[in-house]
């Protein structure tokens, strides 16, 4: 039996190999585009060296260093905070994915396969104070319901009352991460013939799976292998 030792897995992580097999005509280059992707698509998995995982929505800042810093919050009770402060994580972002049919393409013969968008970014994890916790806070509800914000005239206060907001901050722990590297994949068979990238498009518009839905709008917003 094959067997992996902490010590493979840490080495391997830390030994400057890429985390992510992106061939060329799949790559992501625009800073800008990722961190746009990021920004829609902000539910990230959080993997350490130890091979943990969180799953925790995530707030990118882009413009404060080169490739951005994320911000977001553990639980406390989540035992994961406490072995990964001042170490290396990668965060996955995922967006639209959908199987593809061998039958959709023009080409023949041809292969089932799976099309998808997904970004990579590693960074050092470190932890903040309670004020830039708080702003965090209020910036991840600002993006998703806004209105939770705003003042109540009988009350002077958001949705959330302060002192509700205060107690809940004592059962999170904030955290950031400067993004060291960043690394993005569009595999949307845009290298196909454009016969072949027409008939994927007509075979997600015909597909009830919303995942098939999702993908499409994906492509058709960016306009990558629509053809």
């Amino acid at each position: 039996m094959l067997r992996l030792s902490l010590y493979d897995a840490q080495s391997t992580y830390y030994n400057g190999r890429k985390p992510m097999h992106v061939p060329e005509k799949w790559k992501m280059t625009a800073t800008s585009d990722i961190q746009k992707f990021i920004q829609q698509h902000g539910f990230a998995l959080i993997v350490s060296s130890d091979l943990e995982a969180s799953h925790l929505p995530l707030l990118l800042e882009p413009s404060t260093t080169e490739y951005g810093v994320l911000y977001g919050h553990f639980a406390r009770t989540n035992p994961h905070w406490k072995n990964i402060v001042g170490r290396s994580v990668l965060c996955v972002f995922n967006g639209p994915h959908a199987y593809i049919s061998p039958t959709w393409y023009d080409a023949y013969p041809a292969v089932p396969t799976w099309n998808y968008i997904t970004v990579h970014a590693k960074g050092v994890l470190e932890l903040t104070d309670d004020k830039t916790t708080l702003a965090m806070l209020n910036a991840t509800i600002d993006k998703y319901e806004p209105s939770l914000l705003e003042s109540s005239s009988d009350t002077n206060e958001g949705f959330i009352p302060q002192a509700f907001q205060d107690k809940l901050t004592k059962g999170i722990v904030g955290f950031k991460i400067v993004i060291s590297e960043l690394q993005a994949k569009q595999k949307l068979g845009q290298h196909r013939s454009l016969a072949d990238q027409q008939g994927v498009a007509t075979g997600l518009a015909k597909s009830a799976d919303l995942d098939a839905q999702h993908l499409l709008s994906y492509m058709q917003a960016n306009n990558i292998g629509i053809g």
